[in-house]
């Protein structure tokens, strides 16, 4: 059984991310099941995705990743990562973009939020486990891209890419075609392409 949460901010792109992955899996032939929980995510809210897969045959039963058992976390933003940090099993891997989106909060205060002390901050969390962190920057590779609407696809090609998922980048990049809008697949297969340099 494999167990992602996915977290970001509203109109990141998160659901759509987990709807890729699920494709991916079914397309193997896994049972899959999915659940988002959603805060105000049109305002700026915070988004989790939860994918569980029975990538051995296994049924899934229920689609929520309980604490402490995450396989994966992909999280589009820092301070998601820290807020969902808690999921990540002992020796799971933890893919993250670190440009920080500023909540409003943030913005009028006299001491803003640096996604360095955030990133420092869970560093410090999971030293001496066995947790891996992969730092994802974004801002160069969406500049690459050509756009910030294709993170969601970076930020999967650079979380298969650990190969803590038996799913390849051939399956993510099928799993977007079916999932995609047709106008935006080629700029989102181009984003994978960056992401793995080719």
């Amino acid at each position: 059984m494999l167990n992602i949460l996915l977290t970001g901010v509203g109109g990141q792109g998160t659901v759509l991310a987990a709807k890729v992955l699920a494709q991916a899996a079914l397309e193997k032939g896994w049972q899959v099941r999915t659940a988002e929980t959603i805060g105000m995510a049109q305002r700026g809210g915070n988004v989790v995705s939860h994918v569980r897969i029975g990538n051995k045959g296994e049924q899934v039963h229920a689609p929520l990743v309980s604490r402490g058992t995450a396989d994966l976390i992909i999280a589009f933003e820092p301070a998601e990562a820290a807020r969902v940090l808690s999921y990540l099993a002992p020796a799971g891997t933890l893919v993250f973009a670190t440009t920080s989106v500023q909540p409003v909060t943030a913005a009028l205060s006299k001491n803003p939020y640096r996604a360095s002390d955030v990133i420092a901050n869970m560093e410090r969390a999971l030293a001496g486990t066995q947790a891996k962190l992969v730092p994802v920057d974004d801002a160069a590779l969406t500049k690459a891209a050509g756009s910030r609407k294709v993170l969601n696809s970076l930020l999967l090609a650079k979380a298969l890419q650990t190969g803590c998922v038996p799913i390849d980048v051939e399956d993510l990049r099928a799993a977007i075609a079916a999932c995609v809008k047709p106008r935006f697949v080629d700029m989102n297969l181009q984003a994978i392409n960056v992401a793995v340099g080719e």
